[in-house]
């Protein structure tokens, strides 16, 4: 008997808990569900928020606000305008003046020669013209000597031409010109101009720089053109002297040769401005004051701190200075977070 009342007490507890829990939740499926949401941690922060923004044209612009400039050392500057004169770029490499050297020595071992043997010439030709005693044939051996140091000065003087051309022999002082170069006071250069570049009129001025740090500009003269072709190029060729110690033989050079003709119009963009990636050349405008592009540009001739560039970008427009690599990273880290 006592279990049947204990059976019965148990049941009215379990039906008054359960309607106890169905007035708390009169949703069966919220009441199945619970155990699991008592389980549930709090809902994950928001995925980082993205500084990318897309225009339909595909350009992609960086958003920051001033705090984040602030925080990243932005800074910016206008372009400055700038006309240029027209120029032909080309590529070149310094002269080795060994052979030149070798040339002037021989030249001037054979005017010594001649000097003496036109003496001994001089010398004999009186004594034999006094009836002293001077044959003929003495005199003839020493007017053979004398004309055969000349012909050997006339052949020197000659592969001095053919191989240097007139604007170096015609130095005033070709020795002073020649040790210059041997010391490194100075550099001779050969410059050859682009295939089917044919400048309307000669390059009087010209600025070449190491093909690896086209930054380190040095201002160049241009004596006239090469005395030959370049067996390989084919192309038009002048020489230019630079004045430095800088420029070892042999080493090849970027140049560029001012031409007769229009100035050009365009800005100029400072060197901390210009970021390289992936083999692309670009600079990061500030095109509101929160927003940022990144634009391609072709470096054109260095000029002081910066570069000449003539096409896709304008003067007055706004380029980062400090901080373009920090915007590179964001961008890229920005793509990456939405793939």
């Amino acid at each position: 008997m006592s279990r049947i009342v204990l059976g019965v007490l148990v049941g009215l507890a379990l039906g008054a808990a359960g309607a106890i829990t169905l007035v708390k939740y009169p949703n069966v499926a919220e009441f199945l569900k619970l155990p699991a949401a008592e389980k549930e941690q709090e809902p994950q922060a928001a995925a980082e928020e993205s500084f990318l923004q897309h225009d339909p044209n595909g350009q992609t612009t960086v958003k920051l606000d001033q705090e984040a400039q602030t925080r990243m050392g932005l800074k910016v500057a206008s372009l400055a305008a700038e006309e240029a004169p027209s120029e032909v770029k080309a590529f070149g490499r310094v002269l080795d003046p060994a052979l030149l050297v070798t040339l002037l020595a021989e030249r001037a071992s054979s005017q010594a020669s001649l000097q003496a043997s036109a003496k001994e010439h001089e010398r004999v030709k009186t004594l034999h013209s006094q009836d002293q005693n001077a044959s003929a044939r003495a005199l003839e051996t020493a007017e053979a000597a004398m004309n055969k140091d000349q012909i050997q000065l006339e052949s020197v003087q000659l592969r001095l031409l053919v191989g240097w051309g007139k604007e170096i022999t015609s130095q005033a002082d070709l020795h002073a010109f020649v040790t210059s170069l041997a010391t490194r006071q100075a550099a001779l250069i050969r410059v050859d101009l682009p295939l089917g570049e044919h400048p309307k009129a000669p390059s009087i001025t010209g600025r070449v720089a190491p093909v690896g740090a086209p930054e380190r500009i040095i201002e160049a003269q241009v004596l006239g053109p090469a005395p030959n072709t370049d067996p390989q190029a084919q192309t038009e060729g002048y020489l230019l002297l630079a004045k430095t110690d800088s420029l070892a033989p042999g080493a090849a050079l970027a140049a560029w040769l001012a031409v007769p003709g229009r100035t050009r119009s365009g800005v100029i963009v400072p060197r901390d401005a210009v970021l390289r990636h992936q083999g692309e050349t670009f600079v990061y405008l500030q095109t509101l004051d929160d927003a940022f592009q990144r634009r391609a540009v072709a470096l054109g001739r260095p000029v002081g701190d910066g570069w000449f560039v003539d096409q896709g970008l304008k003067p007055q427009e706004k380029v980062v200075v400090v901080g373009a690599q920090e915007l590179l990273s964001e961008e890229l880290k920005g793509q990456g977070s939405e793939e």
